[in-house]
C-alpha cells in the first residue's frame, strides 16, 4: 500500500465542493483573480503560470470553450495522481467545475492514463453523483446558465500524450504527436477551441485556493515557487510513497522523511529530470531551483548509474513518437554512446559528442520528450565522473 505524508495543501480538510460554492458566491473575475494572485504554476512539471492560461482562454473570443484534465501519469517514477484519483476524485473534479465557471467553458474531458482503467467504474460514479447533486449539468447549483459537464477518456499508453497538443491529438483521434506553437491550446484547442488543459495536482489545490484565498496559498513554499508540491519517492529508502511537502524542502530533508540510507543519487523529475549528487542535497524542490512534476528515486551507493542512464535511454526509444529527426535520431546515438562507455571503450571526443548532441536535441526537437531526453544522462555524467572511464584517443 502507497504511504501517503498529509500536507498542507492537497491534503489539508476541507468539506467537499466548499471551494465551488465560494467561487459562485464571488464571481468569475474573482476567481481568476484569486488564481492569478495565487502564482500557482502548472504541477504537471511545465510550471507554466495557471492564471496566464486560465485568464488567456477566459478573454478568447470564441463560446466553445474546454476544461481538459491531464491524467495520463506517464513519467518514470510518478504515482502521486494516481493517489488524487483514487482517494480524491471529488476534489480534482471540484477544481475543473471551478475552473469551467472561471474561462467560461460547457465541456470537460479527463484524459485517464490507460494503465488506470481500473479506476473508471469508480470515477465515473463519483461524476453521476455530482450530476445528481446538481454540482454538474445545467445551471449548476442555482447559478443560471453555468451549463457544464464532464467526460472520461481513456489514453492508450503513449508516454508523449503527456505533452497538452499530444493529448489534443489523441483526443481527437489522430496519433499522438505533438503540434507546432503557436497557436497554444487557450486559443485553439480541443476541437480548434480555446481549451484549459492541467494536471491532476493543479486542479485539485485550485479548490483549496478559491475557499482559503491566494495569500494563503501564498504563504506556503517560497517567494518564486508558492504552495506545496506532491512528490513520488521511490528507490532504495524504508519508507516509499506520496509525500506533500512546500516548495523549498531540501533533498536532505526528504531523505530523511523516507529514512534512506547510504544514497549516492537522487534523480528529480524522473527519467526527464536532473541526477543529483550527495554534494547537492542541500537543493530544494522549488520552480527556481530543482523543478519536478513529482517524481523522486533515490538511489543507493550499490547502484550502477550508468545502467540507469541504459533504462532512462531505452525508455525514450521506446516512446520517441520519431516525428523531428533530433529525438529520433539522436537518441539511438546516445544509446550507442553510452554503450561504449559501459564497455570503456569511450573517449574524451564520445563525451564531448554526449553534451553537443544533448544540447542540439535540447534546442531543437519539438517537443519535452526530445528536449529533455538526454537529461539524466547527461547530469550522470557530470556529476558522477569516477563511475565511468575514459580511454586515450
Amino acid at each position: 500500500m502507497t504511504k501517503t505524508r498529509k500536507g498542507p495543501i492537497i491534503f489539508s480538510k476541507s468539506k467537499p465542493f466548499s471551494g465551488l460554492k465560494n467561487a459562485i458566491d464571488i464571481g468569475r473575475s474573482e476567481v481568476l483573480d484569486y488564481v492569478r494572485k495565487s502564482n500557482i504554476k502548472g504541477r504537471g512539471g511545465a510550471g507554466f503560470p495557471t492564471g496566464v492560461k486560465w485568464n488567456l482562454t477566459a478573454t478568447a473570443s470564441d463560446k466553445k470553450k474546454y476544461v481538459i484534465c491531464n491524467a495520463d501519469e506517464g513519467e518514470p517514477g510518478t504515482f502521486k495522481d494516481r493517489v488524487l484519483l483514487d482517494e480524491y476524485a471529488k476534489l480534482v473534479f471540484e477544481g475543473m467545475v471551478i475552473c469551467a465557471f472561471a474561462v467560461g467553458a460547457d465541456e470537460g474531458i479527463l484524459y485517464l492514463r490507460g494503465e488506470y482503467i481500473s479506476f473508471l467504474p469508480e470515477l465515473e460514479k463519483t461524476l453521476n453523483q455530482m450530476r445528481k447533486n446538481n454540482l454538474l449539468g445545467k445551471n449548476i447549483l442555482g447559478k443560471k446558465g453555468f451549463n457544464f459537464d464532464i467526460k472520461i477518456r481513456l489514453g492508450v499508453g503513449a508516454y508523449v500524450c503527456g505533452e497538452e497538443t499530444s493529448l489534443i491529438e489523441s483526443l481527437e483521434g489522430y496519433r499522438g504527436e505533438p503540434r507546432n506553437k503557436p497557436p497554444f491550446p487557450t486559443n485553439t484547442g480541443f476541437a480548434g477551441h480555446p481549451t484549459v488543459i492541467n494536471n491532476v495536482e493543479t486542479f485539485a489545490a485550485i479548490a483549496h485556493i478559491i475557499l482559503k484565498g491566494p495569500d494563503w496559498f501564498r504563504s506556503i513554499g517560497t517567494e518564486k515557487s508558492s504552495g506545496s508540491k506532491l512528490i513520488s519517492v521511490s528507490g532504495d529508502c524504508k519508507k516509499p510513497g506520496v509525500y506533500e511537502i512546500p516548495f523549498g524542502t531540501t533533498i536532505k530533508k526528504i531523505l530523511k522523511l523516507t529514512e534512506a540510507k547510504d544514497t549516492k543519487a537522487v534523480e528529480v523529475g524522473g527519467a526527464s529530470g536532473v541526477c543529483v549528487a550527495k554534494s547537492e542535497f542541500g537543493r530544494k524542490i522549488a520552480y527556481e531551483d530543482l523543478s519536478t512534476g513529482g517524481s523522486i528515486i533515490i538511489f543507493s551507493k550499490k547502484r550502477d548509474l550508468l545502467e540507469v542512464a541504459k533504462n532512462f535511454l531505452d525508455f525514450f526509444a521506446e516512446e520517441s513518437c520519431g516525428q523531428c529527426t533530433p529525438c529520433r535520431e539522436g537518441i539511438p546515438v546516445l544509446q550507442e554512446k553510452l554503450d561504449k562507455l559501459q564497455q570503456k571503450k569511450a573517449t574524451k571526443g564520445d563525451l564531448e559528442d554526449i553534451f553537443s548532441l544533448a544540447e542540439t536535441m535540447y534546442l531543437a526537437s519539438k517537443c519535452g520528450l526530445g528536449q529533455t531526453a538526454a537529461s539524466a544522462f547527461v547530469s550522470i555524467l557530470s556529476n558522477f565522473k569516477k563511475d565511468y572511464v575514459l580511454v586515450k584517443s
